[in-house]
């Protein structure tokens, strides 16, 4: 049931869902990376959000990109029997993994807009860390956001279909 009520059941759900973890996830990711590496300055803050139009874009194309691998890789190490919480887990984090592998690479490019082979040298001192920031955010701030709104939603259409009756 929780499948059902908290995911999107349509393309338009869907765009709903995407765009409420990408802007949660955006709005406090980007800042705390750059910051961690560039220190907590209001410079630095502000110097974020003239980029983040464009991280936002290339978190969706990311997303659009991952989203069938991340199926597959979450189908191989869940079953369908497993609770809804295991499958949700384990899907961020296959979700999460392969979206950081992008965009440490790309998020830098676009934060130092300029397209180096910075990042991918100094790639497995950063995605650790970018990793586990990405993951606590999406697991415990974005994506129950967003199951939240999409279960309201749902409630509200399922309630509007019984009066309809």
């Amino acid at each position: 049931m929780e499948f059902y009520m908290k995911l999107p059941r349509s393309k338009k759900e869907f765009a709903i869902f995407l765009g409420i973890v990408s802007i949660i996830s955006v709005n406090i990711i980007a800042p705390l990376i750059t910051c961690f590496e560039a220190g907590f300055y209001l410079s630095v803050w502000q110097d974020v959000l003239t980029v983040l139009p464009f991280i936002w874009m290339s978190v969706i194309g990311a997303v659009l990109l991952t989203y069938m691998p991340a199926e597959k890789l979450t189908s191989i190490i869940v079953s369908k029997k497993d609770s809804f919480h295991a499958q949700i887990i384990v899907n961020t984090l296959c979700t999460v993994f392969l979206m950081s592998i992008l965009l440490t690479i790309i998020g830098i490019w676009i934060g130092t807009r300029s397209i180096t082979l910075e990042p991918i040298r100094l790639f497995f001192y950063k995605w650790p860390h970018n990793f586990a920031i990405s993951l606590f955010v999406e697991l415990c701030i974005a994506q129950p956001a967003a199951r939240l709104a999409i279960l309201k939603l749902h409630l509200w259409k399922d309630a509007k279909k019984a009066k309809e009756r």
